[in-house]
């Protein structure tokens, strides 16, 4: 029995089981991998860990090549999830951890943006500007903000939308 002789350091057989059982091997890691790259690799991991727990394969359990049928698919299997897992740490690394030089950049922007909008709301009439500022950034509603003001709703939304549009222009966007 190769397995056996195998187990026992024996070259040609391990040979003998390598001739026999690769074609299975390969296509059970390409058929789960997709990649025919990726499938030669594990193959190669399957044979080196047949060679070395050679000894651990039991005739009673199965059939030598239904033993390393499982070991193909497992080791397959195992490196999906570890590619997948890597993917996964990649993407959340990447959402979670802006570098440096972006949140730098974005926050004098930000800072520049912010003091040309002050400076664009201060041309703005009292009441035009109140009402910008409760909607947009008191999140409150036209209804809300008429509400607040004790303004007709109509009022409101024309002092909005005159505002916006005033300060379009003055930040240099067209009138649109």
């Amino acid at each position: 029995m190769l397995a056996h002789r195998t187990a026992q350091g024996d070259e040609e057989a391990f040979a003998g089981l390598y001739d026999a059982l690769s074609p299975l091997v390969y296509s059970i890691c390409k058929r789960v991998l997709v990649d025919a790259g990726l499938a030669e690799e594990v193959s190669q991991e399957v044979f080196v860990t047949l060679w070395q727990q050679a000894a651990r394969f039991d005739a009673e359990r199965g059939s030598v090549r239904s033993w390393v049928a499982v070991m193909a698919h497992r080791r397959a299997v195992d490196r999906v999830r570890a590619s997948q897992s890597a993917r996964e740490r990649e993407e959340r690394v990447g959402r979670e951890a802006p570098t440096v030089y972006e949140h730098v950049e974005e926050s004098a922007v930000m800072a520049v943006e912010g003091e040309s909008v002050l400076r664009a709301l201060g041309r703005l009439s009292d009441a035009q500007r109140r009402a910008i500022e409760l909607a947009y950034y008191g999140g409150l509603t036209y209804s809300e903000v008429a509400a607040a003001t004790g303004s007709p709703l109509g009022t409101v939304k024309t002092r909005i939308r005159d505002g916006l549009s005033r300060l379009r222009l003055e930040l240099g966007g067209s009138r649109g």
